[in-house]
């Protein structure tokens, strides 16, 4: 069975009664609402989002059973799964960020640099995590010139490292 995949995470409480702030990381933010009830990555917890609304650059959620601020205050930062089942499927040259983590990373030699362990996203694009065989992790935009190649078939993504973009001189 696929891992369940991170649609949302509940951010600050919004008002007196019980509604969050929800951050979604779907292609149509409002789709939180079709999937059924969220869940906790451990399956333990359930939420079903009773209403919900735009805001500027996120949403205002009212969540099942959810009152109270302090109710609220305390599942800021909770991130919410669905069952990836229930997400439409993916058209040639798509794919789910769930789907890059754990794939290899390689150059464009097919040498090995390490592994995709995260895609994250500060606010300025997505940031795809490699971690290498030993030593830190590196965060590389991603971006086209950077990740020219996504093979979920053959299970790994191409990076082109800074110095192998454009001829650039790698740092010594």
């Amino acid at each position: 069975m696929a891992a369940p995949v991170c649609v949302a995470r509940i951010g600050a409480p919004h008002g007196v009664r019980g509604a969050v702030k929800l951050w979604t990381f779907t292609e149509d933010p409002l789709a939180v609402k079709r999937y059924g009830a969220l869940a906790t990555k451990d399956g333990a917890r359930h939420f079903e989002v009773t209403h919900v609304r735009e805001a500027k650059g996120h949403l205002v959620a009212t969540l099942k059973g959810v009152v109270t601020r302090e109710e609220a205050e305390r599942l800021n930062g909770l991130e919410l799964y669905v069952a990836r089942e229930k997400l439409p499927p993916t058209t040639a040259g798509e794919y789910y960020h769930a789907d890059l983590i754990g794939l290899a990373a390689v150059n464009s030699a097919d040498e090995p640099i390490g592994r995709v362990i995260a895609i994250h996203n500060f606010g300025a694009g997505d940031i795809i995590e490699i971690a290498p065989p030993s030593g830190a992790t590196m965060l590389l935009p991603f971006t086209h010139a950077v990740v020219p190649v996504v093979d979920i078939a053959g299970g790994r993504v191409v990076i082109e490292l800074p110095g192998e973009i454009e001829g650039e001189e790698k740092p010594q």
